[in-house]
C-alpha cells in the first residue's frame, strides 16, 4: 500500500516537472506569436506605402533631392523624404522625416562605399537588406514601389534575389534608369558574370512584380555611358519571369545618363507609374515568389 502510494506522488511529482516544463518553454514561444501578429496587424492596417530609392554608383543620398522637389512643385503634393546612409560595419544614419499620416513617402538608401563593380553590388544590397529590415520594423509597411537609378537597379535585382523573402509585404511596381544589367557589353551575347547570375536565380523574383525600365539614348546607341543593349539586357532576367516587364527609351534633351531623373519624360512616367501606382492600382499586388508569373 505505502509502495503504491509512493509511487504515485513520484507519477504526481513528475506531472509537475513537465507541466512547468513545458510552461517554460512555451513562453517564448507565446511571446514571438503575440508579437508576431501584432506586426502583422500594423502592417496590414498601415496605409503608408513607400517609395524606396537606391542612387547609382558615386552618388550618395543626396542624389534625389531636386527629383523630389521638382515633384512636389510641379503637381502639388507634399511627399516627405527620409535618407538612410549604410555604413561598411552595416550601421545606419538617418537624415529628414517622414512628416505623420504621409502615405507616400520617398526613402532613399545611399552607401559610404558606393563604388562601382560586381562585388560591390552584391555588398550594396546586403547593407540595403539591413536597411530594409529596420525600415519595415520601424514602419510596419505592408507594400512599396521601388526606384533605382544606373547601379540602383543592379542592387534592387540582387536584393529582390536573394534577400527579398518577407511574404507579409509587396513589392508593387519598380522602375529604373539607365541600369547597366551587362555593363559595358553592347552585344548581349557577351554576357558578364554579373548578367549569368542574375538571369541564373531569376526564378526567385517576385512573380506579380511590374517592372518598367528606362533606358537613354542620346546617341542612338547609349545614353553616353551605358549602352542600350545593356539596359535592355535586363529581359533576360524579368521577362516573362514577372507580370510585366516593360523597356522604355528616353531621347531629345537631358537623355544622358546622369541628367535622365531630370527629363521631363521621365518625370511623367515616374510620377504615373510609381507615384500614381497606387492610384491606379489602390489594393496593390500580391508579389509570389517561385510562383511564375501570373497572367
Amino acid at each position: 500500500m505505502r509502495t503504491f502510494k509512493n509511487k504515485s506522488n513520484k507519477s504526481f511529482k513528475y506531472l509537475i516537472i513537465l507541466a512547468s516544463i513545458l510552461v517554460i518553454l512555451g513562453i517564448p514561444s507565446y511571446i514571438w506569436t503575440k508579437k508576431n501578429v501584432s506586426t502583422l496587424a500594423g502592417r496590414y492596417n498601415s496605409p503608408m506605402s513607400p517609395i524606396i530609392m537606391i542612387p547609382g554608383s558615386s552618388a550618395s543620398a543626396d542624389r534625389f533631392d531636386d527629383l523630389v522637389k521638382t515633384i512636389n512643385n510641379q503637381y502639388g503634393e507634399k511627399h516627405s523624404l527620409l535618407k538612410l546612409t549604410v555604413n561598411t560595419n552595416g550601421k545606419i544614419t538617418y537624415k529628414g522625416t517622414i512628416r505623420a499620416n504621409d502615405e507616400r513617402p520617398f526613402i532613399v538608401v545611399g552607401f559610404i562605399n558606393n563604388k562601382d563593380g560586381y562585388d560591390n553590388i552584391k555588398k550594396q544590397a546586403k547593407w540595403f537588406n539591413i536597411a530594409f529590415d529596420q525600415l519595415k520594423n520601424r514602419y510596419r509597411f505592408s507594400s512599396f514601389d521601388a526606384f533605382g537609378h544606373s547601379n540602383g537597379g543592379l542592387i534592387w535585382t540582387y536584393f529582390l534575389e536573394h534577400y527579398f523573402d518577407d511574404n507579409s509585404i509587396n513589392i508593387d511596381s519598380m522602375l529604373t534608369v539607365g541600369t547597366p544589367y551587362n555593363f559595358e557589353e553592347k552585344n548581349s551575347s557577351n554576357r558578364t558574370q554579373m548578367l549569368n547570375d542574375f538571369i541564373k536565380d531569376k526564378d526567385k523574383l517576385p512573380s506579380d512584380l511590374t517592372y518598367y525600365s528606362i533606358a537613354g539614348t542620346q546617341l542612338y546607341t547609349d545614353d553616353g555611358i551605358v549602352p542600350i543593349g545593356s539596359v535592355d539586357a535586363g529581359k533576360y532576367i524579368y521577362e516573362g519571369n514577372i507580370q510585366h516587364y516593360t523597356l522604355i527609351t528616353l531621347t531629345g534633351s537631358k537623355a544622358q545618363h546622369s541628367d535622365m531623373i531630370a527629363n521631363n519624360q521621365f518625370i511623367s512616367i515616374f510620377h504615373q507609374y510609381i507615384i500614381g501606382n497606387k492610384l491606379n492600382n489602390p489594393n496593390g499586388g500580391i508579389n509570389k515568389k517561385n510562383g511564375g508569373p501570373t497572367k
